[in-house]
């Protein structure tokens, strides 16, 4: 009867009736109404608008059913997160950052940053027996889960999601089977993420047994789920493109996405057939918007908002009235005003393996009251040692008392990774040189977590390195590292820009190294190296006595290291410091052609205010004492940001000290899926090589400049720059690769 009631009263109801002349419906008459948001990725924010309109119109929600970002929005409105703290936080949220897996750099393992100063390509691949492997999805969601989890902390302990301040279900997608999955219980943020997992880009979230992706390849709007659940009026909000003309069909992504729309757009014509004369549909007016632009959140919004109001006059007559409203909002609150307090840490049945590592990690939280921001800290500095796919959480009971059960997965694609490096550097006057290079890493060797690191680089300076890296217990910051170097480089040496001789270089050594990490952020080696090489001389007079002699050389020297890392970002730093100080003792009873001693520094800060970043970057080196004939042992200077006029390894000697201020402004936005951020900068730079350390001086500093473009790319900064000298030289750059 309350349906035909409703029914009737549509009919009747002339379209010209205002929302505000409408008579508010009373609480214990009302239809029960249900919810329905599509999917649509960016697009999706309009659902926020929708539901800021649904609030200041007083229409109540009594069940929701959502897909993809439709789960997303939907499932954080039922958990009793209010329209307005959804759209501070669709607003707020650094989407770029939360759409990439890798932690913040200063959470990441301090071997881990070292990766990222030697190969600079972030491609993640695996190696499992002779083939590589990629993982599931580019994105793996480890931040954006816990972006969930956060929002989602006072329901945390409902797994039964009709005991939601509102009902609530999110649709997946099965992938073995294909088959539609309706997602009622168990964890509300796993299902979330499980909706919105499209394929090949998020990788998909396991739940009992089934691996399962975004729900929008078959039912993008599942009217037929709310109206499973019992409601008299449905109100669905689709958001999913229409297929555009011919015109815009001229690019293979946009045929792709065409066929993606024609595809979902069959069943979602299914689910609207299925709505009633009574029921409300309401299509945000999102043109051509992006999927993937996040950029567009405060239009998408005021979209959704606007198309609400388009149907406020239908809106109204299910309106409450203010009495009535208030007992509505009332009842959605969730009652946890204080988060609860955690009093034990336990790995979960597939994480065993990782238990003494996550109790280590989080055991200051034991005791405490929950800090979700605390707990992602703790969570991101796990997920920073590099080796898991994710790294979770969820509030669990025992005996009483309420805990943490952590969930660590190792990279499936792993245990076994390849990085590649590329350097490449052109002076646009026909000389040039390239390098590449790429690490093998194995991890997981012992129960320890001892990694063996390769490292092979072709090109004009080859190299062969491989270190065996055992920490001494499952927490222990303690390490030894046995390691081996085969090399081959050039060196020149130039004076006033004639090329007087030029050295091929041959390098082999052994060494053995004990240290301590010190956090993530720093790390302390004592080392001893032996080996031998060989100076052969390729330009120059082997009878000029001024030279150094061509000729085999041998190591034995004792080596110090103390090393600190908390730059942000190893291309383009905007916060943070990098220092190194390293001490090289050679000696001949441990096997050296003679007594000497090596010191050098090198130390970087940088500070940034909006776009624009300051660097201060000084580097020093000396021979304390030994030789002045070892070439292979001079420093050189020379390239950008190294005396940036001067072609590159210019000037070399036994000293060399050289100080930089560098400024850069971030001119492109890097928002887009496939932007690449720019920056344009300047640089500063005074320094020189030296072959007595009484001829450090200031007055005999050279003075040199750079003005440069750059562009943070997946195969790492490449640099478009001019440098010049002050005694007129000037240098041209077009740059791959590091520059540290």
């Amino acid at each position: 009867m309350l349906r035909f009631l409703l029914l009737l009263w549509s009919l009747i109801l002339p379209a010209a009736v205002c929302a505000e002349d409408a008579p508010a419906v009373p609480a214990d008459v009302r239809p029960r109404v249900g919810l329905v948001l599509s999917g649509g990725g960016a697009r999706g924010v309009a659902h926020v608008g929708v539901l800021q309109a649904l609030e200041e119109l007083r229409v109540p929600v009594d069940v929701i059913a959502g897909t993809s970002m439709g789960a997303v929005v939907g499932g954080l409105y039922a958990a009793g997160v209010p329209a307005a703290r959804l759209e501070a936080l669709v607003q707020t949220l650094d989407w770029n950052a939360a759409f990439r897996d890798r932690s913040p750099r200063e959470d990441l393992d301090f071997r881990r940053k070292q990766d990222d100063r030697e190969y600079l390509v972030r491609l993640p691949l695996g190696v499992q027996g002779r083939r590589l492997r990629m993982p599931r999805g580019l994105i793996q969601g480890q931040k954006l889960t816990q972006v969930l989890r956060r929002e989602v902390l006072a329901v945390a302990a409902v797994d039964d999601f009709d005991r939601l301040p509102i009902p609530f279900r999110a649709i997946a997608t099965d992938l073995e089977s294909g088959a539609r999955v309706v997602l009622s219980r168990g964890d509300l943020t796993a299902a979330i993420r499980a909706s919105m997992s499209a394929p090949g880009v998020f990788a998909p979230v396991e739940i009992d047994g089934r691996l399962l992706v975004d729900g929008g390849l078959v039912a993008n709007l599942p009217v037929d789920v709310v109206q499973a659940l019992g409601v008299d009026v449905v109100i669905a909000v689709d958001v999913g493109f229409q297929p555009v003309g011919r015109r815009q069909l001229n690019s293979a992504v946009a045929v792709s996405n065409q066929m993606l729309t024609i595809m979902m757009g069959h069943e979602t014509g299914r689910q609207r057939e299925r709505l009633a004369p009574q029921d409300i549909l309401i299509t945000p007016a999102l043109g051509t918007m992006s999927s993937l632009d996040f950029t567009q959140v405060g239009q998408g919004i005021e979209l959704g908002k606007a198309a609400a109001g388009a149907q406020a006059a239908r809106l109204a007559s299910l309106a409450l009235d203010e009495p009535g409203w208030r007992d509505h909002l009332a009842a959605r609150r969730t009652g946890t005003e204080s988060p609860p307090e955690i009093r034990f840490v336990r790995a979960d049945a597939g994480s065993e393996r990782y238990r003494e590592r996550i109790l280590a990690e989080l055991a200051p939280v034991v005791g405490q009251p929950l800090d979700p921001r605390a707990l992602e800290r703790s969570l991101s500095r796990l997920y920073g040692d590099g080796i898991f796919e994710f790294v979770d959480y969820r509030i669990v009971s025992e005996g009483g008392q309420q805990g943490l059960e952590v969930a660590a997965r190792r990279k499936s694609w792993g245990p076994n990774y390849v990085r590649f490096g590329l350097e490449l550097q052109d002076d646009l006057a026909g000389a040039n040189s390239f390098n590449a290079g790429l690490r093998l890493l194995v991890t997981e060797v012992n129960a320890y977590g001892a990694e063996w690191q390769t490292d092979l680089r072709v090109g004009g300076s080859p190299r062969f390195f491989t270190e065996f890296y055992q920490p001494l217990g499952y927490t222990a910051r303690w390490f030894v590292a046995p390691r081996l170097l085969v090399e081959r480089r050039n060196a020149d040496l130039i004076e006033n820009g004639t090329r007087l001789a030029s050295y091929r270089l041959h390098n082999q050594e052994a060494g053995l190294d004990l240290g301590r990490e010190l956090g993530n952020w720093g790390e302390i080696r004592l080392g001893l190296a032996r080996g031998s090489g060989r100076r052969a001389l390729r330009i120059g007079d082997p009878d000029d006595a001024a030279l150094p002699a061509a000729g085999h050389f041998e190591r034995g020297e004792v080596i110090g290291r103390f090393s600190v890392d908390r730059l942000d970002d190893v291309y383009f730093p905007r916060d943070g410091g990098l220092f190194t100080l390293q001490w090289q003792g050679a000696r001949t009873g441990l096997g050296a052609d003679a007594d000497a001693d090596r010191a050098s520094f090198d130390w970087l800060l940088a500070r940034s205010q909006e776009r624009n970043t300051w660097v201060l970057w000084t580097s020093a080196g000396t021979l304390l004492s030994g030789p002045h004939d070892s070439v292979q042992d001079f420093w050189s200077l020379g390239g950008l940001f190294n005396l940036s006029g001067l072609p590159p390894e210019a000037i070399r000697g036994p000293h060399f000290g050289i100080a930089r201020a560098i400024w850069y402004r971030r001119i492109g936005s890097g928002t887009g899926f496939l932007d690449v951020p720019t920056y344009a900068g300047l640089s500063l730079e005074l320094g020189n090589a030296w072959e007595r350390r009484s001829d450090v001086d200031f007055g005999t500093a050279r003075r040199n400049g750079a003005l440069f473009l750059g562009f943070d790319t997946l195969l790492g900064p490449v640099y478009l720059a001019a440098g010049f000298d002050d005694s007129g030289d000037s240098s041209f750059y077009l740059l791959l690769g590091r520059l540290r």
